[in-house]
């Protein structure tokens, strides 16, 4: 069985949906009978088509050299950043310009958008650290940087907006990508486009916010459009929905229940990167806060004597800072934490910046100037491993998740999880985690005030024994045989 796998995330995040498609690129490259290859696209900028497809006459005539160059204007493509030339920018603007229009056209007249080539065997390097290395241990370098991958050189939002634009005007046009000879394309969020007969389009889903928390999201009206208009695509061309919980599965069906047959659950995978690990001296937490700040929200230098000197005691949270993601509750229960009781317990919070983070960082300005809370970025994971693994507790206080890979890797590494009450978190983390009203921050400090007690620890073991258990559940070995039943039980479409 032949599988295109959307590789854009990849290309532009690191935790989340971007891990969870190198997670899966690498776990189904596994699986004997399974034949997996990329597909690489900007979000928002055309790129270079690089080699006909395999098997044409075009293809068969070109010399080495020129293969090398057409390949190598493709990782440019993808890379090319600021400081480039005024003819350049043009240049590109001009491509981004006219190529949708031209994308349009061709799907009007009922012509396929042509996957290029791209031959990453003279480009590991590029495959490796831009696409993989975010997430994956260097012992998986073989397996995905010499892998096959194809070219789609319109923009993905660019093929939003040409559905969303045609939509006013009657009919919603979206590209059909040339994928003749795949048997499932895999799409990592709502495509916005079809595939040919004989092709089965899978979409992993993995939440609804877009469409039932839209007041969260960035640029709402654009985002909110195109997932909906996508989706809806998705579903009346056949699709099939992986869900990444049943309560993202539940979600889409309140908005399609038509879809329901077509649907699955099959969990995410948790990182091979996270386990439990021995003790560490202070010192090595102190120097990860120290070097990992995030020099944008704190420019001062934290106190040295405040970290290092004792054992720490520290709230951990790992996530985007953006609206949807409930900092302002976890920060007032921890303030009060501390003026009741714990007048040295720190917090800890790793993730970038997201959209409309000024306000969330704001409220955390005075704490920040004091260091006694810190914003980490760009944390590797053997240092997030320790992370994990040291605090006292790790915090998922979101409104809204499909999945939250922070709580599962804390289980992994030996943490203790305090979660909202949320659908999803009763789905993924079952009885492995201490719950909390999710907009009451005196529900958070009674739950926390359970689960780090120094004198009264049973709590918290129960939790770190539950975690155990509850997070072997998402190890590639237990994801990966269930993605082989699903994929090898699809039938092939029926021409459309």
């Amino acid at each position: 069985m032949k599988i295109l796998l959307e590789m854009r995330p990849a290309l532009d995040g690191h935790a989340g949906i971007p891990q969870e498609a190198r997670l899966l690129f690498r776990g189904l490259s596994t699986i004997d009978g399974l034949h997996i290859e990329g597909l690489l696209q900007s979000s928002n900028r055309v790129i270079s088509m690089g080699l006909p497809p395999p098997g044409s006459a075009q293809l068969a005539r070109l010399s080495a050299d020129r293969r090398i160059h057409l390949l190598s204007r493709v990782v440019i493509s993808l890379k090319q950043g600021d400081r480039r030339r005024v003819s350049e920018f043009v240049s590109e603007a001009l491509r981004n310009l006219t190529a949708p229009t031209a994308m349009l056209a061709r799907r009007f007249f009922g012509l396929r958008e042509r996957l290029g080539l791209f031959e990453a065997e003279h480009f590991s390097d590029f495959v490796w650290r831009d696409l993989f290395a975010r997430t994956l241990p260097v012992e998986d370098h073989d397996v995905v940087a010499r892998a096959g991958f194809r070219v789609a050189r319109v923009p993905w939002n660019a093929m939003h907006a040409g559905g969303l634009m045609t939509r006013r005007l009657g009919r919603a046009l979206y590209p059909r990508l040339d994928t003749r000879g795949y048997d499932v394309m895999i799409a990592e969020t709502p495509y916005p486009g079809d595939v040919m007969p004989g092709t089965q389009m899978v979409v992993r889903y993995h939440d609804a916010i877009p469409l039932l928390m839209p007041h969260t999201i960035t640029d709402k009206a654009f985002h909110q459009a195109a997932h909906y208009n996508a989706l809806k695509r998705n579903v009346d061309s056949g699709a099939w929905f992986a869900c990444v919980s049943d309560a993202t599965r539940r979600d889409l069906l309140r908005i399609f229940p038509q879809v329901e047959p077509r649907t699955v659950t099959i969990h995410n995978m948790v990182s091979h990167h996270y386990h439990a690990q021995d003790e560490c001296s202070p010192e090595r937490i102190h120097e990860i806060v120290r070097t990992r700040r995030n020099t944008l929200v704190a420019g001062h230098e934290p106190d040295a004597g405040r970290w290092a000197a004792r054992p720490l005691d520290y709230l951990l949270m790992v996530s985007t800072v953006e609206p949807r993601k409930n900092h302002a509750t976890l920060l007032s229960a921890w303030e009060q934490l501390r003026v009741e009781r714990y007048p040295d317990l720190k917090l800890v919070i790793v993730g970038a910046l997201g959209w409309d983070h000024k306000p969330i960082v704001k409220r955390f300005a005075p704490w920040l100037a004091r260091g006694e809370v810190q914003f980490l970025e760009e944390v590797p994971a053997a240092e997030l491993r320790l992370l994990y693994r040291h605090a006292v507790a790790t915090v998922c206080p979101s409104y809204g998740e499909g999945f939250d890979f922070s709580g599962v890797e804390a289980m992994r590494c030996g943490g203790a999880v305090v979660a909202s009450d949320i659908a999803v978190h009763r789905d993924v983390f079952r009885d492995a985690a201490e719950y909390f009203n999710t907009y009451s921050p005196l529900d958070l400090v009674q739950a926390l005030s359970r689960v780090i007690d120094p004198l009264a620890t049973a709590r918290r073991d129960e939790l770190v024994a539950r975690g155990h258990v509850v997070s072997a559940d998402y190890v590639p070995d237990r994801i990966l045989p269930q993605w082989r039943t699903f994929l090898t039980g699809l039938r092939a479409p029926k021409p459309v």
